[in-house]
């Protein structure tokens, strides 16, 4: 019996999404096909290699094909100690990357696009020296994977946005 009430809701909110026009960010071929087609130039330091990786395995950048698009992207780290002990020395660290990014079209050399995103974490920070170190090369990772998200929505909505007009 529940499988027939499940299926109902299903099937009626199929229906429901299917009036209103709703489509499927990713559901139109031209958006994942263009988002393949993206180059990202690689930032100078590690944060800069992290985000490009995140961001090659977010846009799925097709090796074989020529590039459509190139992204040049600038990065801005910044380190803000939190939660100090009584000797002054803090315990935990505010993390804040904001990369902002000019996509540019291969073909004409015009900037098409220009964005920026900020993710912003926090790491304790350990009295051990390679405890503390790790803690912080994790923040930038996990900072550049967000801001490398961040990136993928708003070019996957500037493409779809393109293909509609």
């Amino acid at each position: 019996m529940n499988r027939v009430v499940a299926s109902a809701l299903i099937a009626a909110g199929a229906l429901t999404l299917a009036g209103c026009g709703f489509t499927p960010l990713y559901g139109d071929p031209a958006v994942t096909a263009q988002l393949h087609s993206v180059q990202v130039t690689t930032p100078p330091g590690r944060t800069g290699q992290l985000i490009r990786e995140h961001l090659d395995d977010a846009l799925a950048n097709a090796k074989g094909q020529a590039p459509k698009y190139r992204m040049d992207l600038a990065l801005s780290e910044t380190r803000y100690p939190r939660g100090l002990r009584v000797d002054n020395v803090a315990t935990r660290y505010e993390y804040v990357l904001t990369a902002s990014y000019t996509v540019v079209s291969v073909t004409s050399g015009a900037p098409v696009k220009k964005g920026s995103t900020r993710a912003q974490v926090t790491y304790d920070s350990a009295d051990q020296p390679y405890a503390s170190i790790t803690a912080q090369q994790d923040a930038q990772d996990r900072a550049a994977a967000e801001c490398a998200r961040l990136i993928q929505l708003e070019l996957a909505a500037w493409l779809a946005a393109q293909g509609k007009s």
